[in-house]
């Protein structure tokens, strides 16, 4: 808010009669009554910034479609424009202070933006705010549109904005795992099935597939993404249209496509779509399936970095924090683990839009808020984890190589990489040995006299354990 703003009040009415609203804000007597009555959470409409974004593009896109058809005034409109653009270039966001969740199917949420419009169109005409006989927030700022157009054109704006941001952050973590994957490339360690020894693999085969599996996702994010750019603007109240004039969807739709560059489009049934929910419900299920990858891999990263001492010690993770109160010289792996509950809090979210996109009913669903709030939340705190989880462990890992040559050596699942030379009776003696003797399968193989030190490491060497491989050595015994 403005620090030479008058102290004092305003008096503004609505249906309900009328309220003193502070001097100082832009919003107006239905805002303020929204933040009377939903003094729910933590979640305010300020904290999320896209969806201002979005709600400031969905409104300028209607204010231009309602002056080519002659509902506004070019005055009115180009106040409209500038007051816009301020919000979309980060101004006047102080203004928007109700609370995320909130019954009305999002009626609060739109009703700030339009009083925050339309007393900041008000100043930049001349005029005091709250004189809404020259720039109304119903009749003017919300001419031809409803909430339950208006309020999930801008949640789709403001997600495609989040998810282009959550794409960026993304990519970035998923080649800083590619560079260790090159830095560990010619690691030689044992590979686990069922937390058991396995057969033999690369450190750099590890990091590599934690950031396949991840690029892998991309697709699925974009996809589920592309729905946003459905929208059913123009649908008014419930689909029909009403209130508004012929050809204003069309004028709509043009110019969120001229101001935002996409390829936004009407939804072919505009009474469906008003109802209809799924996109948000399809694209935190594309969120849900990132977090069940990234809780799998900071699960290994916790797993294979354990120790320092009496763990798997295939790595190090880097010291963050002393790691206890009472134990002294502990290190905790405190960012994987804090990655892993991010995971946790982007599942619980999912459930809740899924629940929330089931309770529609009849030509609108009420509960898009906790809705929306679930999936700019999930975005929000993956963005952070994903640079939290990139800059404070993973760019900071190193290897024990020495460690994982001596766990493949004294491993008995290498007797399967050497099964295709030395044979499944030669390989079951030795592991049988191994077992028995306590004694590495490597040095039984050269005390039998059956492979050459030269063979053997030749085998077990990196390049012949990450892909097929056809080796002419034949075995003495």
């Amino acid at each position: 808010m403005e620090d030479n703003c008058k102290k004092g009040f305003r008096i503004e009415s609505d249906l309900l009669g009328a309220l003193e609203v502070p001097e100082c804000a832009l919003y107006g007597v239905q805002t303020l009554r929204g933040i009377e009555n939903f003094e729910i959470s933590k979640f305010h409409l300020n904290e999320y910034p896209d969806f201002i974004k979005g709600l400031a593009i969905t409104k300028l896109a209607a204010s231009r479609a309602n002056f080519e058809l002659g509902l506004l005034t070019k005055e009115q409109a180009d106040a409209i424009d500038v007051a816009c653009h301020e919000i979309m270039d980060g101004k006047h966001h102080d203004q928007f202070p109700v609370d995320m969740i909130q019954g009305g199917a999002g009626t609060t949420t739109n009703m700030n933006a339009n009083e925050v419009i339309a007393n900041r169109a008000l100043e930049l005409m001349g005029h005091k705010r709250g004189e809404y006989q020259y720039c109304s927030p119903n009749d003017i700022v919300n001419c031809s549109q409803s909430t339950n157009d208006a309020y999930p054109t801008a949640i789709h704006i403001g997600l495609y904005f989040s998810h282009l941001k959550y794409l960026t952050h993304f990519r970035t973590l998923i080649a800083a795992l590619r560079e260790k994957a090159d830095a560990f490339k010619d690691i030689l360690k044992m590979g686990r099935t069922q937390l058991e020894d396995a057969v033999p693999m690369t450190l750099g085969q590890t990091f590599g597939g934690f950031a396949s599996i991840l690029e892998d996702e991309i697709k699925h994010l974009d996809e589920a993404a592309e729905d946003f750019l459905t929208v059913n603007m123009g649908a008014t109240a419930i689909g029909t249209g009403i209130c508004s004039e012929p050809g204003y969807a069309e004028k709509c739709i043009a110019a969120l496509r001229d101001i935002t560059g996409w390829d936004i489009k009407l939804a072919k049934d505009l009474v469906g779509a008003t109802s209809d929910t799924s996109c948000m419900v399809g694209y935190a299920s594309a969120l849900k399936r990132v977090a069940v990858k990234m809780n799998k891999i900071c699960n290994d990263l916790r797993l294979l970095a354990s120790g320092p001492r009496c763990g798997l010690e295939e790595f190090n993770l880097p010291a963050r924090q002393p790691g206890s109160s009472i134990m002294p010289g502990k290190v905790n792996p405190v960012i994987p683990e804090v990655m892993n509950q991010i995971c946790y809090k982007v599942i619980g979210n999912e459930l809740c839009v899924t629940m929330a996109g089931d309770a529609a009913q009849m030509e609108l669903n009420a509960m898009e808020p906790v809705m929306a709030q679930c999936c700019f939340e999930s975005i929000e705190i993956m963005i952070n984890g994903f640079e939290t989880l990139r800059k404070n462990c993973i760019e900071g890992i190193t290897a024990n190589p020495d460690h994982c040559l001596a766990n493949v050596h004294n491993s008995i699942g290498i007797v399967t990489a050497l099964n295709p030379i030395i044979g499944y009776k030669n390989s079951t003696k030795i592991a049988k040995e191994a077992l028995e003797t306590n004694k590495s399968v490597y040095n039984l193989v050269l005390e039998h006299g059956i492979l050459t030190k030269e063979e053997l490491d030749r085998i077990l060497s990196p390049e012949n354990m990450i892909k097929p491989v056809k080796l002419d050595i034949k075995p003495r015994k």
